[in-house]
């Protein structure tokens, strides 16, 4: 499919990508919008929170939405999608990972960027107990990634799923992973790092055997993180293994559906992979829009709603 040609245009002070990032993340505020929690039990014993919200009357489409790191159900760029969603007759559906609800989940395990059997639980709740006719997936960040994957691994996905919208991707994790730890990006590694740091000290009191306190004091980078926690608790050899077998760049040939993919031009998150011409001029099935501003996540537009949120919503009426 040929690449897209954006219409967003940022207001002046938001064409700095930095600003971009940190007003959308910290600033931004949406109003208004209504949730309601429930848990489900997952296969291996653990939970998931979901957090839905409805439009008025009874819809027949709904919407899942998927956060980014460290990111939860109530942060703005998941309740502004939700609310426009819900606006338009479409209820959504905002998914927690493991650990991100406010309450530190069972298992020793938790969520990463290439998570998709939990994503997979979820849709088949969704199956099991609603009827809706359409659903609509739109992932943020490394809820991004896990969407692309998701849709580029899955060989026989649901009849019901009618398209993918994925915004500010680090398709290709190593390289994300890299720009991270770079000068530019120190404030938000740092921050990353720390909250991790915060919730894997909770954890080690739950799994005492596992994990002790002086590993995690050990943790300087995301990378360290990456290699002393989430590549061996789910699985992987190294923080290597982890990029590598997560990323979705390798999946997106395989997209079957209809698929939007924005990534922003100075996002200082991602790196040259992560904006896959070659991929999408090769499949029918991907629209990749590169808009010249946006930072990561942080598609401002007056008006109340962003750029993404408009743009997801109109993608999915042409599907």
């Amino acid at each position: 499919m040929p690449i897209i040609e954006s219409t967003y245009k940022a207001p002046f002070f938001f064409r700095n990508g930095f600003i971009a990032t940190v007003y959308s993340g910290l600033i931004r505020k949406v109003n208004g919008l209504v949730q309601k929690r429930e848990r489900i039990t997952l296969s291996d014993g653990d939970f998931l929170d979901l957090d839905w919200s409805y439009s008025e009357g009874k819809a027949d489409k709904l919407i899942i939405i998927l956060h980014g790191l460290e990111g939860n159900a109530q942060r703005h760029y998941m309740t502004g999608t939700a609310k426009l969603f819900n606006q338009n007759h479409v209820d959504a559906v905002s998914v927690n990972f493991r650990g991100c609800s406010g309450e530190d989940n069972k298992s020793y395990r938790s969520y990463h960027s290439g998570e998709t059997e939990d994503l997979k639980q979820v849709i088949q709740h969704v199956l099991n107990s609603t009827n809706y006719s359409d659903i609509y997936i739109k992932g943020f960040s490394l809820g991004g990634n896990v969407t692309l994957k998701y849709l580029g691994e899955t060989q026989n996905i649901p009849q019901q799923i009618k398209a993918g919208i994925a915004v500010s991707v680090p398709c290709y994790l190593a390289g994300s992973a890299k720009e991270l730890h770079t000068l530019k990006n120190k404030a938000f590694h740092d921050k990353f790092k720390n909250n991790l740091k915060t919730k894997l000290f909770l954890k080690s009191k739950q799994h005492v055997d596992i994990l002790k306190d002086t590993d995690i004091t050990s943790i300087k980078t995301l990378y360290d993180f990456d290699n002393l926690y989430t590549s061996k608790a789910h699985g992987f050899i190294d923080a290597f293994d982890y990029y590598e077998q997560s990323s979705s760049l390798q999946f997106l040939p395989n997209i079957q559906i209809p698929t939007l993919l924005i990534n922003a031009l100075n996002d200082s998150f991602l790196s040259a992979e992560c904006y896959p011409v070659k991929e999408a001029k090769n499949n029918l099935n991907l629209f990749l829009e590169m808009p010249k501003h946006g930072g990561h996540v942080g598609f401002f537009q007056r008006g109340g709603f962003y750029y993404n949120e408009k743009r997801a919503l109109e993608f999915i009426k042409k599907v």
